[in-house]
């Protein structure tokens, strides 16, 4: 039991902390400066019992009294709203019965102030994050990272966002104030007293079912909401979409069969718009649209879905929601209702241009003929990376780059789990963003390939790329920030949980 809620596989509360809190320094000083708690709630979610939630609680103490908004009657943290070229203090304050510690997911911060498991801290313990925001303008978030916690903590409640703006966006003219519209997806499931139900990678058959597969839960939740419904006026609007799901992974469209138009990933703005049928979307990453409902009529009712995939090597869905009757891996299901309002249409031009993006050519890499591999191994009842299991401070010779400089990584999923066969697996890299080069599948693999093929948007900056049953994908990255300690991982939480993360050492 965590806090009320019903949980298996979590890793006991009485851990202790890894290391000492950080500290204020006395040479940093922010331009905006925050209180963030993660605090045990109950929010009334459902009719009848409130449900026993773990969220973040912020406030701002130095800075723009705007900077820090919540989600009303939502387990979601605070939306943070920062533009580049700040430098930014926060203050973490851990009220929770188990150590955490705050990923900065999609930022590019120093060592210490990227959420590293060893820094979790204990019950009631406090850490200081101190960064200057250096990202292009985009939608970032922020999460819980204590080893063996990472899932549980997550699905209690813990996720925020940190939105960065620039003076490049601000040009644009994009939709803003209530068209900028964030979209945080998950799955729960619920005990019959409104208690939310996980079951993650642990002992017995259900806790080994989760660590292969990972958990899915039987309800879709928007920004914190299982009701929720968004009321648009009939004008454009920016759609930030956050796959916030401990392991779900969807295929996005309009059900009317409308194209997506997209402008933004995990990395910010795209250099131009591009228009997909669909976007596949896997935990951890994001995408931003850019809709027009001008040329809806007044209380029309639009319904985003996610459509059916190919989800295993074996070539069908996967693992159905572990309480029973939820939506599989790769099935369809409805996802958000978006109803117009009855004022007048008006239409906006969407920019041709959007942003100029850092040139980054896969000839600077040294190792463009001979890519790093990073492959997906499974031994037993789990996942791993190069057949390695992660290690605390562990990093192999293999697994250390040199600060400024370029490499091509190589994620390769050709491992099978027995009956199970391959399954997908988002693969995240901290202290970096990266660009995707290309796509390879193998030709035993090709129907779970295809079924999400044409929803990949690869343009831009990434920081976590989905790699299919039979897929290898290259990625170009450039080491040219910090030095230090940083971490890749399956962001299948259940899969990081259990193991499948590793350490990788940038040196200086």
């Amino acid at each position: 039991m965590l806090g009320g809620t019903a949980l298996m596989g979590a890793v006991p509360g009485t851990l202790p902390s890894v290391q000492a809190a950080s500290t204020a320094t006395a040479a940093f000083t922010p331009d905006l400066e925050i209180e963030l708690r993660a605090v045990h709630e109950s929010i009334p979610l459902l009719p009848g019992a409130p449900t026993s939630v773990w969220r973040y609680r912020g406030k701002v103490l130095n800075g723009d009294a705007w900077a820090v908004t919540h989600h009303p009657d939502s387990p979601l943290g605070p939306v943070i709203r920062v533009h580049r070229g700040m430098r930014v203090r926060i203050h973490f304050i851990n009220e929770l019965p188990q150590p955490s510690v705050v990923h900065w997911h999609g930022l590019i911060v120093p060592e210490a102030a990227d959420g590293h498991p060893r820094f979790a801290v204990g019950p009631g313990g406090r850490y200081v994050y101190e960064f200057e925001v250096i990202n292009r303008a985009g939608t970032y978030w922020f999460h819980p990272h204590p080893h063996g916690m990472t899932g549980p903590q997550v699905y209690a409640g813990l996720t925020g966002l940190f939105i960065v703006s620039d003076d490049e966006e601000q040009a644009l003219g994009l939709p803003a104030g209530e068209r900028d519209v964030s979209l945080v997806i998950q799955d729960r499931s619920f005990t019959r007293d409104n208690q939310l139900q996980y079951i993650g990678s642990g002992p017995g058959m259900m806790g080994m079912m989760s660590s292969m597969t990972g958990f899915l839960g039987d309800r879709i939740h928007m920004n914190g909401r299982p009701d929720y419904m968004l009321a648009a006026e009939r004008r454009p609007y920016r759609l930030r979409l956050v796959n916030g799901s401990n392991s779900r992974i969807y295929k996005l469209a309009w059900y009317d069969g409308t194209p997506l138009t997209v402008i933004g990933t995990d990395g910010g703005l795209l250099a131009a718009p591009v228009s997909r049928p669909y976007v596949t979307l896997a935990p951890s990453e994001r995408i931003e649209l850019w809709v027009d409902f001008s040329s809806r009529a007044a209380g029309e009712e639009l319904n985003l879905v996610s459509l059916p995939f190919v989800a295993s090597s074996g070539g069908g869905m996967m693992g159905r929601g572990m309480m029973g009757g939820g939506p599989a891996q790769g099935s369809a299901f409805p996802v958000l209702k978006v109803r117009m309002g009855q004022g007048a249409a008006v239409s906006e031009k969407l920019p041709g241009k959007l942003a100029s993006i850092p040139a980054l050519r896969p000839e600077q890499a040294h190792n463009l003929n001979n890519p790093r591999p990073i492959r997906v191994t499974a031994s037993g009842m789990r996942w791993s990376l190069n057949g390695r299991m992660f290690e605390m401070e562990g990093v192999a010779n293999d697994e250390v780059v040199r600060l400024g400089t370029t490499e091509v990584w190589e994620f390769i999923n050709e491992a099978g789990m027995g009956m199970m066969g391959s399954m997908p697996h988002p693969m995240h890299v901290h202290g970096v963003q990266f660009r995707v080069i290309d796509r390879r599948a193998h030709p035993s693999a090709m129907a779970a390939w295809r079924s999400v093929s044409e929803g990949y948007v690869d343009e831009g900056w990434k920081d976590t790329a989905l790699v299919m049953p039979g897929e290898r994908v290259r990625v170009l990255i450039r080491f040219d920030h910090y030095p230090g300690l940083f971490l890749y991982h399956c962001h299948t939480l259940e899969h990081e949980d259990m193991g499948m993360m590793r350490n990788y050492l940038i040196k200086a």
